[in-house]
């Protein structure tokens, strides 16, 4: 048996790294080793030939590390088993990102009416407009397109002349009103009433009555 000069043999030190990549604590690979080779090795024995090989450390960073590496497993077969599961969800080479909401037609607007007035413009340039002639500007719709004005005598009070002073404005909309009838027909029922309770002043009844028939003999008021 080659025994090295520490003092150990090369089997017992193979053993000590084969059981410490195990991740054995140095109790355990002392037990071991006195197992396998009938040996009577004590736990600082065997830590400080771990050292001495270059991997020796305590049983707490041991099984912290240990502990590390078996979350980090735990965690990766986790991960692993959530992909499996979506992948069997979808079809095959088709990407989540490709699943987008259909897009609803939109309902196209009406283009809205434009007032325009029954008046030729002139069409003259800033510098060519006189005093009183009318600004309303024409053009400059598309790049490149001069703007003119009207320059036709604008309106007394304005700076554009009559028909265009009102196509600014917001057409006036005419109000239609009801004239309730309701008002009217209160009056003439209190005024037969008074006159009813006059004929009859024993009671309420006969004026009622009187009212009613009134109201029937009278036409519809429209």
């Amino acid at each position: 048996m080659e025994v090295e000069q520490t003092g150990w043999p090369v089997e017992h030190s193979q053993a000590l790294r084969e059981f410490h990549a195990r991740g054995m604590s140095y109790s355990e690979i002392a037990r071991a080793l006195n197992a396998r080779f009938a040996a009577f090795y004590t736990r600082n024995a065997v830590l400080g030939r771990a050292k001495r090989m270059g991997f020796g450390d305590s049983d707490e960073k041991r099984a912290e590390k240990a502990m590390l590496e078996r979350m980090l497993r735990e965690r990766i077969s986790r991960s692993g088993s959530s992909e499996s599961r979506m992948s069997d969800t979808r079809p095959a080479g088709v990407i989540l990102s490709e699943f987008r909401p259909p897009k609803l037609p939109r309902a196209k607007a009406e283009p809205a009416k434009l007032r325009c007035v029954e008046v030729s413009p002139r069409r003259l340039a800033l510098i060519e407009l006189e005093r009183n002639d009318c600004r309303y500007p024409y053009g400059g719709d598309e790049e490149g397109e001069a703007i003119t004005f009207c320059g036709h005598p604008r309106r007394k009070g304005s700076s554009y002349c009559g028909p265009h002073f009102h196509l600014t404005r917001a057409p006036v909309i005419a109000l239609q009103r009801t004239v309730s009838t309701a008002p009217l027909k209160l009056v003439e029922r209190n005024e037969i009433f008074q006159r009813a309770t006059e004929t009859h002043p024993h009671g309420t009844n006969e004026a009622q009555e009187a009212v009613q028939s009134c109201e029937g003999a009278q036409p519809a008021i429209a």
